[in-house]
């Protein structure tokens, strides 16, 4: 699993060998870093993008190139070369997602339309849900409506949630391609530098696409990374992939669906009625990108000895390691909080299903469980996350705020646990996820200075108030929150 964003990172290892070594190691794929510049061709089940040629966008786009398909390939080409959109092709993202997907899921199973039966058993499963949920939290509804999607139908779309993810991230490498140059150089090198983005548009496009593909074989919903993905206030489940993951369970399908049902369900509420959720969420990952860096002395030497008519050169510099962003404190600071926003909304909609579950299904326990083990051995949030932002979820965290999330139900009533949601300043910190325990009975919320902050905020002051209010006798201890 790569820690790196678009699996960018290190060039390979001089051989001991010298060049003899070289020959070798390209012959048998070897080296350090991924084959492919983005990391994604290495993601399980990418069928004919993933496996031979998946270490090269062109055979990935082209096939095998037999003669009857070089008239598509070039035409593949020239619309590759003049693509004059954002840092990424999301025409060409779309196009081999759907391709990835046709070409059947890692299980071997294959896409196909929902019928109607399927569609009526997603919709009373959501509807049963959310009654049960009633109990189980104080967040109201937030499914308007439930849908049963076909894998095809979850690329189409997740695609709108996938660019305000991944564009923040391919801006700031494309944009290196052109600041490199000086100023009063960039304009004699407009066509080169307009080619060189077309270029990376596409590759981005390419990888991209062909990931969002291989996720759609194993989601089960909308909301499995942790984040909105889909339309607002609309439910669904993936009835072909909610099927293959109750396999082998040994749990009825009818308990298996409605399980995660409950998960999609607690997901919408917490998305619907807690607004600033979805921005904060998103807003790490824009932070993140701000922080990118670039190894800009070896993408000065590319930009020096490009040849447009050779345009493999950037793909080989690509997968030497052109760019290396570095572990700023920018970067660091945005993982963190993502990291710990996303364990607060797993952990608390883990609690929450728990709490509705447990009483009325006996395999509440087996099914938990084994969503806790598909997280720990990397399941399809953690793959994606590691690869287009470097973020490596860590099992632990979701476990202790899960933790958190109970105690505080016991501790304040559900009303109170929910209560937290109101403000991002109001919830735990990664601190509070060390010792749930400690959040939990040494912490009072002062909820007038909310108002106080948000009065200052308004005002143009810049004081951050403590929000919680420790209890007499415990400030006069070591103060530690």
């Amino acid at each position: 699993m790569s820690d790196t964003p678009f699996g960018f990172g290190l060039p390979p290892e001089e051989p001991e060998d010298g060049d003899e070594g070289k020959k070798k190691d390209q012959q048998s794929g070897g080296g350090q870093g991924p084959a492919n510049p983005f990391g994604f061709g290495g993601l399980p089940g990418a069928g004919g993008f993933g496996g031979p040629g998946a270490d090269n966008p062109f055979a990935a786009m082209f096939g095998s190139l037999n003669p009857s398909d070089l008239g598509a390939a070039f035409q593949q080409l020239g619309q590759m070369l003049s693509y004059e959109g954002g840092p990424v092709n999301w025409d060409m993202a779309k196009q081999i997602a759907r391709q990835t997907v046709a070409q059947g899921a890692p299980n071997g199973t294959k896409d196909a339309s929902v019928g109607a039966a399927e569609r009526r058993a997603v919709e009373e499963a959501v509807r049963l849900a959310d009654l049960w949920l009633d109990d189980a939290t104080s967040l109201p509804s937030g499914s308007a409506s439930a849908v049963a999607w076909s894998r095809a139908e979850w690329v189409e779309a997740t695609l709108p949630a996938w660019r305000e993810l991944v564009d923040p991230v391919a801006e700031r490498v494309g944009a290196a391609m052109g600041d490199v140059l000086p100023e009063e150089m960039q304009a004699m090198a407009g066509p080169l530098i307009g080619m060189m983005r077309s270029m990376g548009g596409a590759m981005f496009g390419t990888q991209i696409g062909q990931a969002v593909g291989v996720l759609a074989g194993e989601v089960v919903g909308s909301t499995d990374i942790g984040l909105p993905l889909g339309p607002a206030r609309k439910a669904a489940l993936l009835p072909a992939n909610v099927e293959a993951f109750g396999k082998d369970l040994g749990v009825p399908q009818e308990e298996v669906r409605l399980y995660l049902a409950l998960r999609e369900a607690a997901h919408q509420r917490l998305f619907a009625h807690v607004p600033w959720l979805r921005s904060h969420l998103f807003g790490a990952v824009d932070g993140y990108a701000r922080g990118i860096k670039v190894d800009t002395a070896k993408l000065e030497d590319v930009v020096g000895q490009f040849d447009p008519q050779n345009p493999e050169q950037l793909q080989d510099a690509l997968q030497q390691g052109m760019f290396q962003p570095e572990d700023t404190p920018e970067q660091k600071a945005a993982l963190a909080r993502l990291e710990t926003a996303l364990a607060l909304v797993e952990g608390w909609v883990d609690a929450v299903v728990h709490a509705a579950a447990k009483p009325r299904l006996g395999s509440a326990d087996a099914l938990r469980e084994t969503l806790r083990r598909r997280r720990a051995t990397g399941g399809p949030a953690e793959q994606t996350f590691a690869t287009l932002i470097g973020l490596e979820l860590r099992p632990r965290r979701l476990r202790d705020a899960s933790r958190l999330w109970a105690s505080l139900t016991d501790a304040r009533g559900v009303d109170g646990r929910d209560g937290l949601w109101a403000h991002p300043d109001m919830l735990p910190t990664a601190t509070d996820l060390d010792d749930p325990d400690g959040f939990v009975h040494r912490e009072q919320l002062d909820f007038s200075e909310l108002d106080k902050m948000l009065g200052e905020a308004a005002g143009g002051g810049h004081a951050k108030p403590d929000l919680r209010k420790k209890d007499d006798d415990e400030t006069k201890g070591d103060g530690t929150e």
